[in-house]
């Protein structure tokens, strides 16, 4: 049996599930349809639906961790307006967005005086730790590393040489994620980004 914690936890990545992660993946899709890409639209992902985007994988282990992924959005930048690095940077840097701005609304009767950070009941609970999920997700997302939406966006601002030599990085972007999680360099890095913008939304 849960106990009431833990069953505020698993309720609060629910409602994420079915909020957080479809907002994540619409956020590059609109993006991109903005930018005159209609791949996405087209593969119906311009959606809120979460049907459309949850992975069965990653949502049984963001209701168990806290931590997953939904299924990627399908981009074109060669469909866009603008330059093919340009575009695909804005349309990956919308995921990211999308959970900051989550994680801020959820703040708001917080910072209000409203409710409590520390109130043990299902709805202060339940935003503290959908902020807390969209938070870290977002942050790890913004990580320079391919499949990870930080690879385009820093490929969009770099240089094209340098942009190139990151783009002939992806092969072996499996084993350096791998290796940056498992030797806890992302969960270090996340950490010392995490807390300033947690205290700065909610205290």
């Amino acid at each position: 049996m849960f106990s009431m914690p833990a069953l505020n936890v698993l309720v609060s990545r629910l409602v994420f599930l079915l909020i957080g992660a479809p907002i994540h993946e619409w956020a590059h899709a609109w993006s991109a349809y903005e930018l005159g890409d209609d791949t996405a639209s087209m593969a119906g992902r311009l959606t809120l639906n979460p049907l459309a985007h949850l992975d069965a994988i990653g949502t049984i282990l963001i209701l168990l961790t806290g931590f997953g992924w939904a299924k990627p959005v399908p981009v074109n930048p060669y469909r866009m307006r603008v330059e093919a690095r340009t575009g695909m940077a804005i349309s990956a840097f919308a995921g990211p967005v999308s959970n900051f701005l989550l994680a801020m609304i959820c703040a708001i009767p917080f910072r209000l005086g409203l409710l409590s950070y520390a109130d043990p009941r299902l709805l202060p609970q339940m935003l503290v730790e959908i902020a807390s999920v969209s938070l870290g997700l977002g942050l790890f997302n913004l990580l320079p590393i391919y499949p990870l939406d930080g690879e385009k966006v820093l490929m969009g601002l770099l240089p094209r040489e340098m942009g190139d030599m990151l783009l002939s990085l992806r092969p072996f972007s499996p084993y350096i994620l791998m290796g940056v999680i498992g030797l806890g360099i992302a969960s270090t890095l996340i950490g010392i980004i995490f807390r300033p913008i947690w205290m700065a939304l909610f205290f």
